[in-house]
């Protein structure tokens, strides 16, 4: 089954240097763009990372330091890559928890102002895991009837990603052929920001979702304490987290305090 689209989406997946969203890296992106008269196109690029990739890491993407060291840094490749995903939904494999926030964090390291918050993001292993309980390989196995010989390879990833979501559609009757619905069923909860340290209540205010002031307003916090906002930007958070504790701060107009 092909996708309804009233715009297009890009399927996407990063091998990176570890899996910590605030220090590690991207060495390589695959991005698959859907277009509603069904037309593809498809960019894969490798990244140098400017850190060294770790060998547990290389170990399981298969990418190691003298294969990066003359490609392009992700900051002169942003702003491109930010273009060619413009006005699009997104998809991918654990995406919402892995792969969205880290390229966020990339775009923002690189002074791209691009904010995927803004898309209706469909992540593929939330509803395989809600239907199935398995991995991306056992998923293209159970869906496709294939095997994904080259996992962990972004472009083989990815094409596997897009291909599981239409063989869901098929299989399922109760998954709506539809973006709106696709995002809302593989959306886990309602997060203010891509690592899940804020999400919203009932009314939509942004609040904790963790340490000391877990359930508790974001902008009450802040401005009971206006010290916490200092000690957020200064630890080590996302950057994403931190433009939206300072959108909350601007929002509240807390900046003429301390």
């Amino acid at each position: 089954m092909n996708l309804k689209l009233k715009k297009p989406i890009v399927f996407f997946d990063l091998e990176t240097t570890g899996i910590n969203v605030a220090k590690d890296r991207i060495v390589e992106i695959s991005i698959v763009k859907i277009h509603p008269n069904g037309n593809e196109e498809t960019k894969t690029m490798r990244i140098n990372p400017t850190i060294p990739i770790p060998e547990e890491s290389s170990n399981i993407h298969g990418i190691y330091d003298k294969d990066v060291a003359d490609k392009p840094v992700f900051a002169s490749v942003a702003k491109d890559m930010a273009a060619f995903m413009k006005g699009c939904d997104i998809g991918g494999y654990n995406s919402n928890r892995f792969d969205v926030p880290l390229l966020a964090e990339e775009l923002l390291r690189a002074g791209v102002d691009f904010d995927m918050k803004k898309a209706r993001l469909v992540d593929v292993q939330v509803i395989f895991h809600k239907k199935e309980q398995r991995t991306l390989s056992a998923a293209y196995r159970f869906y496709c009837d294939k095997n994904l010989d080259d996992a962990h390879s972004a472009e083989a990833d990815t094409k596997a990603t897009y291909e599981i979501l239409k063989a869901q559609l098929d299989r399922y009757d109760d998954l709506e052929n539809d973006i709106d619905f696709l995002s809302e069923f593989s959306t886990q909860n309602k997060s203010a920001d891509f690592a899940g340290l804020f999400v919203y209540d009932d009314a939509g205010r942004e609040i904790f979702n963790f340490g000391k002031h877990k359930g508790k307003s974001v902008e009450e916090i802040l401005q009971k304490q206006p010290g916490y906002y200092s000690w957020m930007m200064n630890a080590d958070f996302p950057l994403y987290t931190k433009k939206v504790l300072t959108a909350v701060k601007l929002r509240g107009g807390l900046f003429g305090g301390k």
